[in-house]
């Protein structure tokens, strides 16, 4: 849990809060530093936000997820030589990845100030997925390649 000052009372506030709990004082709005996750920390952190479907997720995370789910699935064959675990490996994968998977595809969507609902058409959300993020603040957010 990240704290910060609040700025008209100087009290320990959290660095999400808008406005001070004790004084009232509008704060600023968070700045952080994007700092590249070492190795696949990225894909921990992405799973850590499991089912949360609100804020935005750039290209970027979005198609290191389905490349690593897609290895993923392309090396299980190899690990285990045995039809039976190896199969029920994919299935308890894809359950684990089900919820996630869908999550940052709402996330993506919302990056280009969508509804996560246009999830339902294929073919159109393939498109918007390959899109780059809105510039600048929307309805689901502040631009995460800013933040």
């Amino acid at each position: 849990m990240s704290m910060v000052f609040c700025r008209g009372c100087a009290k320990e506030i959290h660095n999400s809060a808008v406005t001070c709990p004790a004084c009232g004082a509008a704060q600023p709005a968070a700045t952080f530093t994007a700092v590249p996750a070492p190795g696949g920390i990225w894909y921990v952190e992405l799973l850590k936000k499991y089912a949360l479907f609100s804020g935005r997720s750039r290209r970027q995370e979005y198609w290191l997820f389905i490349l690593v789910t897609f290895l993923v699935y392309m090396l299980v064959p190899y690990l285990d030589r045995e039809a039976l675990t190896g199969t029920l490996f994919s299935y308890l994968y894809s359950l684990a990845v089900l919820v996630p998977g869908i999550a940052v595809a709402v996330r993506r969507m919302h990056d280009t100030d969508r509804s996560g609902w246009w999830l339902l058409f294929p073919i159109v959300n393939l498109i918007f997925l390959c899109q780059d993020s809105q510039p600048g603040p929307n309805r689901f957010g502040p631009n995460p390649k800013n933040a």
